[in-house]
């Protein structure tokens, strides 16, 4: 598990994926996963979970779900909170409530998906 050494790390780590969520654009997903490694922690998912919980509410979290579409417990009333924001986006989910994450990832100008799924 990804464990900064001091505040100056942790605080980077934190604007890198917030610098990130902020470009997700609308009708498209990020990953825990993928947001980790793209700011340099490739283990670091459940880190960016709780940025996500706690971070700036501003940015569109709700565009961000886990590797398999599944949406966030901790998210503004729960799941169904989660699902509600993206369903006013015009996402569409499955019967376990997922939304296709191989269909709607989103990945930043200039990187490359990786051969083995970081998503």
């Amino acid at each position: 598990m990804f464990e900064p050494k001091n505040d100056d790390v942790a605080a980077d780590f934190r604007g890198r994926v917030e610098a990130l969520v902020r470009q997700i654009p609308r009708g498209r997903v990020m990953t825990y996963g993928q947001l980790a490694a793209l700011a340099g922690a490739a283990r670091a998912a459940r880190v960016v979970g709780g940025i996500a919980h706690f971070g700036d509410p501003q940015l569109p979290w709700q565009r961000v779900v886990n590797k398999q579409g599944g949406l966030a417990a901790g998210y503004p009333g729960g799941r169904s909170g989660h699902k509600q924001v993206l369903a006013q986006e015009g996402f569409e989910f499955d019967d376990q409530d997922r939304v296709d994450v191989a269909t709607l990832i989103w990945w930043p100008p200039g990187e490359e998906p990786p051969q083995q799924s970081l998503v």
